[in-house]
């Protein structure tokens, strides 16, 4: 997978600098791919210092949501911690995983956001810039907007709105659960992302994506910290 534009920042301007640069190239349209083949779910897990970060990738058959391919990066964090900036503390490891896969994902699915941020450019835009695939934001929390409460029901949604923008949606993957904040990353559609989020949830909150991508990076830290 080849890349562009710098993932090591040498500052906060320069950081600021190179998602300013890259923003123009993310592909808010799509529509994406539809019925993906495999989807690939990506996590970071830090050490209790912080010092110290697993990242790690898991590939999914869309339809069976088995995993098919997995991979780990463990280093350091990349940046200082500056919000909106986050990013720049997890691409080297991410990007580090994604090149030790045997299988080249039709969708990248990221714990973190993509339009919805500050600068718009969040993680899944910046992952999906520098790799050139399709790519979208599930975030746990929001980064930046104000919503309405969507209807209680799986599959209903608000509208995420930021200074005059609609950045994301607030999805409803669990009937009576809290919501989770979808944006497009790059090469999606707000509806193709919304969709391709439920599709990924038929048992929990959070996408089987996250939910491997999450059980990986956790061991791969606990083992990189027992190796000293």
């Amino acid at each position: 997978m080849g890349t562009v534009g710098t993932t090591r920042p040498g500052s906060v301007a320069e950081a600021v600098a190179v998602q300013e640069e890259l923003r123009p190239l993310v592909d808010l349209v799509g529509p994406g791919p539809s019925a993906p083949a495999t989807v690939a779910g990506l996590d970071v897990a830090y050490a209790e210092g912080g010092d110290l970060l697993a990242a790690a990738v898991t590939v999914l058959d869309a339809r069976t949501l088995a995993v098919v391919d997995s991979a780990v990066g463990v280093g350091r964090p990349a940046f200082d911690y500056v919000p909106g900036l986050f990013a720049f503390r997890e691409l080297p490891a991410l990007l580090d995983a994604l090149d030790r896969l045997t299988t080249i994902p039709d969708l990248l699915v990221c714990d973190g956001h993509g339009l919805a941020h500050p600068r718009r450019f969040g993680l899944a835009c910046h992952l999906g810039v520098v790799t050139g695939l399709p790519a979208i934001g599930v975030g746990k929390t929001p980064l930046v907007g104000t919503w309405d409460p969507p209807s209680v029901e799986r599959g209903s949604w608000s509208s995420l709105r930021d200074g005059g923008d609609v950045v994301g949606r607030v999805l409803r993957t669990r009937d009576g659960v809290k919501p989770v904040f979808v944006s497009v990353g790059h090469r999606m559609s707000l509806e193709n992302a919304t969709a391709q989020v439920l599709a990924l949830t038929p048992r929990y909150r959070l996408p089987e994506t996250t939910r491997t991508a999450d059980r990986l990076c956790r061991d791969a830290l606990a083992e990189a910290e027992q190796a000293g």
